[in-house]
């Protein structure tokens, strides 16, 4: 399994350096060294506490749909012109941006910090690593 050092563990829970260190002292984490024998953490011990960890706000809608990835934020940003806009939401540490009809966030009464739902039903999704290489 890859070892994260604890600087990149923080950075990934978006938590201190500290914090990842209180966690390996009271047993969230179990420490390792590294090759280098800096403190670090198993990647797929790390990649468990994150998904416990991560709760996004629930879809105050609710519909059926047979999309799994259901992302709800506040909106941040609007772009509109007489035809297209482009509308940008905060959903928990993620930016989403959507391009839809000017029409279309008229019709949904969408402003500058409401709630809405980003819905992504993709047939693609890329997966790139640090080495640079990506996984279609």
């Amino acid at each position: 399994m890859p070892q994260i050092r604890i600087s990149e563990a923080a950075r990934f829970l978006g938590v201190s350096d500290d914090t990842v260190r209180r966690w390996t002292e009271n047993g969230t984490l179990t420490p390792q060294k590294d090759t280098a024998g800096r403190l670090a953490v198993d990647g797929l011990e790390l990649a468990t506490l994150a998904r416990s960890q991560s709760h996004l706000p629930e879809d105050p809608t609710r519909p059926g749909s047979s999309a799994r990835n259901r992302f709800v934020g506040l909106v941040t940003g609007i772009t509109a012109d007489k035809v297209m806009a482009q509308v940008e939401l905060q959903c928990g540490p993620f930016r989403v941006v959507s391009l839809m009809s000017s029409e279309a966030v008229r019709e949904l009464g969408l402003e500058l910090g409401s709630v809405a739902t980003a819905v992504v039903k993709a047939t693609t999704v890329i997966i790139e690593t640090p080495q640079g290489k990506s996984i279609i």
